[in-house]
């Protein structure tokens, strides 16, 4: 699938803004990537704005970081 380089940027400020929201203790190996993961699964299915694509990633969090731990 492509995306326009204004989504991409979007899903990179999401993915950032997700990341900083993280408490250090819950900062696991490849949190990361899963939580990009997510955001691009977000926008696959048609989900590009900004806010929409923190939210998706956000409610994934916990499940994210019990899957990898």
């Amino acid at each position: 699938m492509q995306y326009s380089s204004e989504l991409i940027h979007t899903m990179r400020q999401a993915l950032e803004t997700v990341m900083a929201s993280i408490p250090a203790h819950q900062s696991v190996f490849g949190l990361k990537a899963a939580v990009a993961e997510c955001i691009l699964n977000a926008a696959a299915h048609g989900q590009t704005s900004y806010d929409g694509l923190v939210s998706s990633a956000s409610d994934q969090i916990q499940a994210i970081v019990a899957m990898l731990t």
